[in-house]
């Protein structure tokens, strides 16, 4: 169980008709108001979110020099490479830039690194590479800002290079020609500073593409890629406000849409059809995952092709081997993590531990991110995971909100070979015989920040909703409106009063899961709850006993026919 934390109001309360001004329900304004939205413009852009209310890309930093470098170049008839990254976000970044070029008529190359034999970013035998088959301008997407060398390297050889990334630039930047990166402006005047890469790619060529168009005689419709950006951004789980909400709120239509043939058979594979309209949670757990498992488990480029694709029998056979491939990642994800939770229980049964560093020598360096995720979730506990890598130990880290990895990571730099990342997520690399003491550093830095006992995680709550409240279809569709949910705009959990559980039976194969039958003692109205992973804290024994639960309530629609889904969050027992 968890700590429950209740949303504190803002000084003030917001300004009376204001609800009526902006066509809510006081009780939806009141929710907007806590999370800091507390002036009437905020909360028009909010709730409204519309595309002509994109910042132009004259407004981000560096990028109209960027532009004018890439189309200057290709207008003197260099040939232009598009390097991504290997994940979803990389991935989609590539296809957008080649779709654009591709509608003025320019052919261009592509490279996405291979995880393992590559790795993340550039390097010096791909671009020369490149460079052999005609490479003249060089452009990255999702990766470049701290590549020193491999830049060098590229305009050494005679590539004009523009870097676009949004990852936190170095002291030192590359020398390339151009860098179009939304943190390197003034903290006061950043657009939008939480941009994925295929946000930054969106902008750029939106740029080059305006520049293009009065000598090519075609401009591109942008809105045509608003789906790889939507699913890119989520993918990568950027903060889902301003731009970045306007941003997927319009690419989640073009999802819907599906006139992409790879999205149409992703979709497919993925148990939706094809015109279905996904929200931003179905995207992250349904399409994101088929799409970072090519680039896990060695075959990015077998997802490029299909977000590429024009023809929907070979999408759908590109889809179906990627949904294969996923399946692979699934069985190697959970074997990992079997041998993982048993290694973390042993650690914590020796002695308390403030985090865990856990190794297996046969763990697949492409999924031990996801399992240190889970270690997460069951232990919160920041958690390193590594596995043998080329006579090296390689890893992937995660952490908890209360503890920033990489600057804990910072500390122990000594036993490391290398690190990156960011708060909450690393990569790290070490020589084998420095495992002990980098457990033994780590394990120290996390405790002088935390103290040597586990912390309890938080659920944070909007407010206390009865069932009453919970069933009333208009107060549902209107949350829809905070769609789409993510970071930094999580879904509403609400408290509920005292709950009798009137009823359990066991959900899905696996037998983990549970659906309640949960009256509302005050009310008398009875719903259907679902809780996750929950089947042992509700066991048949449970009926008839008194309970509190932080829940998620929402309108679900099967077959044109809506019900009320409820979603169990956490729970508490009340006492007699």
């Amino acid at each position: 169980m968890k700590r429950w934390l209740f949303r504190e109001p803002p000084a003030g309360s917001p300004p009376r008709g204001l609800a009526r001004e902006l066509s809510i329900s006081p009780l939806l304004l009141d929710i907007l108001w806590r999370r800091g939205l507390d002036s009437p413009e905020e909360l028009d852009a909010y709730l409204s979110a519309r595309l002509p209310d994109l910042v132009p890309p004259s407004r981000w930093p560096q990028l109209p020099q960027a532009a004018e470098v890439i189309s200057k170049a290709l207008l003197d008839g260099k040939k232009l490479a598009v390097w991504g990254d290997y994940d979803v976000d990389g991935i989609t970044s590539s296809t957008l830039v080649l779709d654009v070029l591709e509608a003025h008529g320019l052919e261009a190359l592509w490279h996405v690194p291979d995880r393992r034999s590559e790795g993340y970013g550039l390097n010096i035998p791909a671009i020369e590479e490149l460079a052999a088959q005609g490479c003249g301008i060089l452009l990255t997407v999702d990766c470049g800002i701290s590549d020193m060398a491999a830049v060098a390297r590229a305009r050494e050889l005679g590539m004009t290079v523009v870097v676009s990334d949004h990852h936190l630039p170095p002291p030192e930047l590359p020398p390339a020609d151009a860098i179009c990166n939304p943190r390197l402006g003034p903290e006061d005047d950043m657009p939008c500073p939480h941009l994925a890469g295929v946000g930054v790619a969106f902008f750029l060529m939106a740029a080059v593409n305006a520049a293009l168009a009065p000598h090519t005689g075609r401009r591109f419709k942008m809105d045509k890629v608003l789906d790889l950006v939507a699913l890119g951004t989520l993918a990568d789980v950027m903060r889902l406000g301003g731009q970045n909400r306007i941003l997927v709120r319009g690419g989640l239509d073009k999802l819907a849409e599906a006139a992409r043939p790879g999205i149409a058979a992703l979709k497919t594979v993925s148990g939706s059809d094809a015109a279905a309209r996904l929200n931003a949670g179905q995207v992250v757990f349904r399409l994101a995952p088929r799409i970072n498992a090519a680039g896990r488990m060695g075959a990015a480029d077998t997802a490029l092709q299909l977000l590429r694709s024009k023809d929907h029998v070979e999408a759908l056979r590109l889809a179906q081997h990627l949904d294969a491939l996923n399946t692979q990642r699934r069985e190697e994800e959970e074997r990992i993590w079997a041998a993982a939770r048993e290694q973390a229980h042993r650690q914590l049964e020796q002695r308390q531990r403030p985090a865990l560093v856990l190794y297996g020598g046969d763990w697949h360096p492409g999924i031990v991110g996801i399992v240190a995720s889970r270690i997460v979730e069951e232990f919160y506990r920041p958690t390193i995971i590594l596995c043998d890598d080329n006579n090296m130990m390689k890893g992937s880290g995660r952490s908890i909100r209360e503890f920033d990895l990489y600057a804990g990571l910072q500390k122990t730099a000594h036993v490391l070979a290398g690190f990156g990342g960011h708060k909450l997520a690393a990569g790290v690399r070490l020589e084998p015989n420095q495992l002990e003491r980098f457990r033994e550093a780590f394990e120290r830095v996390v405790a002088d920040e935390l103290g040597e006992q586990p912390l309890t995680p938080a659920l944070l709550l909007e407010c206390e909703l009865d069932f009453q409240q919970a069933s009333d279809s208009a107060f549902l569709q209107e949350l829809e409106l905070m769609q789409p949910f993510g970071a930094g705009n999580a879904e509403p959990v609400f408290a509920s009063p005292e709950l009798t559980v009137v009823d359990r039976s066991p959900l899905g194969y696996s037998g983990d899961h549970v659906r309640l039958r949960l009256k509302d003692s005050a009310s008398g109205i009875t719903l259907m709850a679902k809780g996750w992973n929950m089947a042992t804290a509700f066991p048949p024994s449970s009926v008839g006993s008194r309970i509190r639960v932080a829940y998620t309530p929402r309108l679900d629609y099967y077959r044109g026919v809506a019900s009320i889904d409820v979603g169990i969050k956490d729970w508490q027992p009340v006492a007699d």
